[in-house]
C-alpha cells in the first residue's frame, strides 16, 4: 500500500489522510463543510478508485465509502472522531467490558486503560477501575 500512500500524498496532494492497513480517511485541508468539500472529496474518490483499479488491482467496497461532514463524526478504528474530541464506539465499549469480565488479568486491564487515554472516556474508565 506504499504506492497508494505516495499517490495520495504526491499526486493528489492530500494533506490529511489517515490509513491503517486497508482502512483510510481523507479530510479536506480547510473544511467549509459545504458543497466545495463534497466536490473536492468526490473528485479525490474517483481518482483513488481509478488508481487502485489500474495500479494495484484493488476495489473499494461500495458499502464502506462515505462522504460526510466531520461534525457528524468519523467512525474509524473503534472510535468516533469529532473535530475537537473522540469517543469510544458503543460496540467497542461493549466488547471491551465483556472481555474484561471474562479475562481479569492485570495486563488486559492496563492495556485497555492505556487505549482509553486517547479519548473522552472518564465514565468507562471509572467503571473499569471500580
Amino acid at each position: 500500500m506504499n504506492e497508494f500512500d505516495q499517490f495520495v500524498k504526491r499526486e493528489l496532494k492530500v494533506k490529511y489522510c489517515i490509513r491503517y492497513a486497508d482502512d483510510f480517511v481523507i479530510m479536506p485541508a480547510r473544511s467549509s463543510g459545504g458543497q466545495n468539500d463534497q466536490m473536492y472529496l468526490g473528485n479525490i474518490l474517483e481518482r483513488i478508485k481509478e488508481f487502485l483499479g489500474k495500479e494495484l488491482k484493488l476495489q473499494l467496497h461500495p458499502d464502506k465509502v462515505f462522504i460526510k461532514t466531520f461534525a457528524s463524526g468519523v467512525d474509524f478504528l473503534g472510535w468516533v472522531h469529532f473535530p475537537k474530541h473522540r469517543v469510544l464506539r458503543t460496540s467497542t465499549k461493549r466488547k471491551m467490558l465483556r472481555n474484561l469480565k471474562n479475562n481479569q488479568k492485570p495486563e488486559t486491564t492496563q492495556s485497555y486503560l492505556g487505549m482509553l487515554t486517547h479519548g473522552n472516556t472518564f465514565k468507562i474508565t471509572k467503571e473499569m477501575v471500580v
